[in-house]
């Protein structure tokens, strides 16, 4: 299948997890449709498709065929977030209508047992006014019950909850019709002959409070996307023509000059050019603290000044700004499945058909058992209504939105609910060494020159570093520009990954690099030099070898330091009982000298970009569940060979990219929070999904008249009120998840 593409449908009318499969399996069934993969917590349809054999509105069609709404197009999430206040609306007023419709059926229904006032022309009438009650409730506000519970029988040969409320509404109100209509057509008058109209409207009105209920609930497990969208101001001031102009923030193009006065929320990600503030970045960062801004710092759109002003440039606008950025991963870590939804999947699949049998069996065994016709036909009615797949659906797409929400707000963004579901299960860390445990901010501690002097040794390694884009280089740089070293020009340079640079200095090849470097040039290393340079690596110190024309001529030391809660951090994840390992290109020496500041288990030194992901698959061959935590190019292959990639937000975009779950805040302490959030996270699905389990076991067998013998029944009525109350009990387990705090480090 040639020219896939994805397309992201919101899918409306989804009441259980047989809903996701039938419409799945319809979806699949679609030529031109290669994979399908439906969420039930946010109501989205991901389709992988030939867009030339089935294009996207006829996707939309396939999914309404079954009785299903979908939207014309995948909007962006206000405009989602708008049409679920509308649908919690319309569920509102259909209760609302319901419930003031059945409370007089009941009045009516019930006069007669009770002995309740009434007047004498209802008494007399009763079953034509219970029938024009109820007829309302049934067919009016419970329409859609029957549209996709039959539609979707029809269309998928999957029985839904839809399918089970239609079916039990169905035999209570077809029921008393037959037995009304037997009234009018014979002319006898009711002597209270037990109908149940009341019975099918308050299925109806106690189902769709359920739902009204469970709409509202599942809003607020999105509420982390909502707070987020929330910080974007409307309007910014722009520098034009030399005067500042409101206007929207549609309209700021890269480039444009945005003035930010005390109070304002930052439209766009830019540069500080003037002035100085103080910056709230809690809610992208999770950081309370302000952040200092000054000429040269970054701002963030979303984020929010406090004290100055200042006028920064606009460097990324629109959907390239952080902001967007992190909404467009929650939203997709949010729409994705969690491996342990396919146990609910898997279930869902023969759960409906089960409780059809079951319904029908304990229907006939009572009926051959000699128990009265409108005995077991409530038995039948209460079997099939208090069966519930939607919790059993919910259980853990909530639990997802509300862990991944938690994350965002914490400047944790976990990409896939994949992801979310494993970290808990880590049991090695292995953290790469700079910019990630230490600053990456390196500076030179030492120049020791043979038969040069220092100003000598520092212009030439200095010269060559320009042009590399390593870490190291812009260290001997700046060294070289504190000591006014003049710089010299420098011909075919080559940069060798994993060893150093090199390059044509004043006609002679001058290389800069580790011991890999000299010893692959062939290059003598006298017993003075060896021992210099293990001097300065038991010190902790990355050691550059410099050689001019195949002979060494002088050894550079740059010193790195330990990134802020670096310790505590590693410290957490060994009291968690994980393995913490370091992996670098440095030499042992530097390595070990690191690892001995922070206590670590294990370090890997020497060890080239493309071998970094190598060592983590042999970690893997030994049984080993590894998550990498990186910020660099050179990371990417490791961040996505472990089973968990970790990404530092302030690396490149490429280990962003790689990594699986992202730490805005560039802290390490924010790598225990993840992996707890993960524990926290599945601790909660397990629970919802063992409560909707035990609901549907007990509840199932008593509504079959099991314990009848001890006089404990379920009525229809009851039922209902408790299938509706199980879908708000999983979802609102799953708010309590917003009392969650990162645990202490």
């Amino acid at each position: 299948m040639k020219g896939l593409t994805k397309t992201v449908i919101r899918v409306k009318g989804m009441h259980c997890a047989s809903c996701v499969a039938g419409i799945e399996e319809l979806l699949k069934k679609t030529p031109g449709v290669k994979d399908a993969s439906v969420n039930f917590g946010t109501e989205q349809a991901f389709i992988e498709h030939d867009p030339e054999a089935v294009p996207v509105n006829a996707l939309h069609q396939a999914i309404r065929s079954a009785g299903f709404r979908t939207e014309e197009e995948a909007p962006d999430f206000s405009s989602h977030h708008h049409h679920a206040e509308k649908d919690i609306t319309v569920l509102r007023l259909q209760f609302l209508v319901a419930a003031l419709l059945s409370v007089p059926l009941m009045y009516v229904a019930m006069a007669d047992m009770f002995d309740l006032p009434l007047p004498a022309i209802i008494r007399n009438n009763s079953p034509l006014v219970q029938f024009l009650l109820a007829t309302p409730v049934v067919l009016v506000c419970g329409y859609q019950f029957f549209v996709r519970g039959f539609l979707a029988l029809a269309r998928t040969r999957l029985a839904t909850m839809d399918t089970l409320v239609a079916l039990g509404v169905s035999a209570a109100y077809l029921y008393s019709l037959i037995i009304s209509i037997d009234i009018w057509g014979s002319g006898n008058v009711y002597t209270g002959v037990h109908l149940y109209y009341e019975t099918a409207a308050f299925l109806i009105t106690f189902i769709l409070l359920g739902k009204y209920l469970e709409a509202g609930a599942r809003g607020k497990t999105s509420e982390a996307i909502k707070k987020l969208i929330a910080l974007a101001p409307d309007t910014t001031l722009v520098l034009r023509d030399g005067r500042e102009h409101s206007l929207p923030v549609e309209q700021v193009i890269i480039g444009d000059i945005i003035v930010v006065k005390p109070g304002q929320r930052i439209a766009v990600d830019g540069i500080v050019i003037e002035g100085y503030s103080g910056v709230d970045e809690s809610m992208i960062t999770g950081e309370s603290i302000p952040v200092e801004k000054a000429p040269g710092k970054q701002v963030i759109a979303g984020t929010l000044n406090k004290t100055g002003s200042f006028k920064f440039e606009a460097l990324k606008v629109g959907k390239d700004t952080m902001l967007a950025q992190i909404i467009r991963l929650v939203q997709a870590a949010q729409g994705s499945k969690a491996p342990i939804q396919n146990l609910a999947d898997t279930i869902s699949a023969y759960f409906v058909p089960a409780v059809l049998v079951i319904a029908l069996c304990a229907f006939l065994i009572w009926q051959l058992l000699g128990m009265e016709f409108f005995k077991t036909l409530e038995i039948f009615i209460s079997v099939l209504i208090i069966a519930c797949p939607c919790a059993l659906g919910l259980a853990t797409p909530t639990a997802v939105m509300v862990g991944t929400g938690i994350g965002a707000q914490n400047g944790i963004l976990i990409k896939k609910a994949a992801s979310l579901e494993l970290a808990h299960k880590i049991d090695t860390i292995v953290l790469d060494k700079t910019g990630t445990l230490t600053r990456g901010e390196p500076k030179v501690t030492d120049v020791i020159g043979y038969g040069k002097t220092r100003q000598e040794i520092l212009a030439f390694a200095a010269s060559v570093e320009k042009s590399s884009e390593h870490p190291l280089a812009d260290a001997l740089v700046k060294s070289a520009e504190e000591e006014t070293v003049a710089l010299k020009p420098v011909e075919d340079f080559l940069s060798l990954p994993g060893k150093g640079v090199m390059g044509k200095v004043e006609a002679e090849m001058v290389f800069l690099g580790n011991r890999k470097l000299i010893e692959s040039k062939n290059i003598e290393l006298p017993v003075r030099i060896k021992e210099d340079a293990e001097r300065l690596e038991s010190e902790g110190k990355t050691v550059m070898f410099v050689a001019r024309h195949n002979k060494m001529i002088g050894l550079v030391a740059v010193g790195d330091t330990l990134k802020n809660f670096s310790l505590e951090a590693v410290a957490a994840l060994k009291r968690s009982g994980r393995q913490v390992i370091m992996i670098t290109g440095d030499n042992k020496r530097t390595a070990q000298a690191i690892a001995k500041l922070i206590s670590l288990d294990q370090v890997i030194a020497e060890v080239l970009p493309q071998e970094k992901a190598e060592k983590i698959k042999e970690l893997q061959s030994r049984g080993r569940k590894v998550a990498m935590v990186g910020d660099g190019i050179n990371d990417a292959p490791a961040l996505t060979q472990a089973d968990i990639g970790i990404a530092l937000g302030s690396g490149t975009d490429i280990a962003i990219e790689a990594g699986d779950i992202v730490l805005v805040k560039d802290d390490l302490r924010d790598v225990v929070m993840a992996l707890d959030l993960s524990r926290y996270t599945m601790k909660k699905i397990r629970q919802n999904l063992f409560w909707a389990l035990i609901y549907n076991l007990i509840g199932i067998p008593i509504a079959a008249g099991v314990l009848s013998a001890y006089n404990l029944h379920i009525n229809p009525v009851v039922a209902a009120i408790a299938m509706a109350f199980s879908s708000v009990s999983v979802v609102g387990n799953a708010l309590l998840m917003r009392r969650y705090r990162r645990p202490a480090v």
